[in-house]
């Protein structure tokens, strides 16, 4: 199947704060806000949702495009996504900006403050499916965190040319109005937000989460460290967090749970069995600082999740030799 990834692509700037931001927040004061965090230490990563999640599915044995606009740094940063398995011949270079970037806060309840400079991100929205694609349309578009337009515009192009898209508003949500949301949504194969976006998604849009439910034929939402759920058909398949033997870092765990999810539904696995495999992905991202740092082998992530889970062979198809890319 050939997989486009569509999204933000970016350097990540991560921090660790060794308190709680709630303990700084005063409720009667939340109206005027003015408060600075000292932090411990900061790492510079690879980032962004759209190649996070390329990562991770390359990870997972397949070799997905990645569609997105960058800067002039953007060099090295295309030379490790190749090596990971990452088709980078969508991505379009911005020479006169830089590429976005990510800065998030950290602190010792995983709670997480992020700022987010668009950069050539702000570019997207003159990038169309159709010039990424050269004319070969993909089998399945993920449409994750971008420019808002350039987010409408995939959307669109979808629709028109018939081709099954996710859609992954994820930290957009609080940029886009509810008509934009509402709008934008419809005809998703599957969405996937967590739990607080999908109450804002709610709030923004006046829905209820029975609507969400019934609009979107598979509905994703996550649970941090509760796991997730699936709604189809009107069941809910409630999957739990893999554990973890170490918590190093959140940032980046929701791209790696959306690609061992996606790489089970596009396998036909049944969807307990692809949030599994997400979770499981999750973990390995959080058991990382960075949201690329993590690596296993496919029989070391078959081993490990059958300590946990039951797959009933399934997984052995991630064993086998992989099917030539379509070019």
């Amino acid at each position: 199947m050939d997989i486009m990834i569509t999204g933000s692509i970016a350097y990540d700037y991560l921090m660790r704060f060794p308190g709680r931001f709630s303990e700084h927040l005063l409720k009667d004061q939340l109206h005027q806000v003015s408060l600075s965090f000292l932090v411990d230490d900061m790492t510079k990563h690879w980032g962004g949702v759209a190649a996070n999640i390329a990562v991770n599915m390359a990870l997972m044995g397949l070799r997905p495009r990645l569609m997105g606009t960058v800067g002039r740094d953007f060099g090295d940063y295309r030379t490790w996504l190749e090596q990971v398995g990452v088709d980078t011949s969508s991505v379009r270079q911005i020479e006169d900006v830089f590429t976005a970037s990510f800065f998030a806060n950290t602190d010792l309840d995983n709670n997480q403050i992020a700022s987010f400079y668009s950069g050539a991100m702000g570019y997207a929205k003159d990038y169309s499916l159709a010039e990424a694609s050269s004319n070969q349309w993909p089998d399945l578009v993920v449409i994750s965190p971008n420019d808002p337009k350039a987010m409408t515009n995939l959307v669109n192009e979808c629709r028109e040319h018939g081709i099954r898209f996710v859609y992954d508003p994820s930290q957009q949500v609080a940029r886009l109005s509810g008509e934009e949301l509402k709008a934008d949504m419809q005809g998703a194969y599957v969405m996937v937000v967590n739990a607080y976006e999908a109450e804002v998604i709610c709030q923004k849009t006046g829905q209820t989460l029975d609507d969400l439910r019934n609009a979107i034929e598979i509905l994703v939402i996550t649970q941090g460290e509760r796991g997730s759920h699936i709604y189809l058909d009107g069941d809910l398949i409630t999957v739990p967090p893999f554990p973890p033997e170490q918590i190093k870092d959140p940032t980046g765990v929701g791209d790696a749970y959306r690609a061992g999810l996606l790489r089970g539904i596009i396998a036909g696995w049944p969807l307990e069995l692809a949030g599994q495999v997400g979770a499981l992905c999750a973990t390995y991202a959080l058991e990382q600082v960075g949201t690329q740092n993590h690596s296993y082998t496919l029989d070391e992530f078959v081993t490990r999740f059958r300590t946990r889970f039951n797959d009933n062979g399934r997984l052995d198809d991630l064993l086998q030799p992989a099917s030539p890319t379509r070019q």
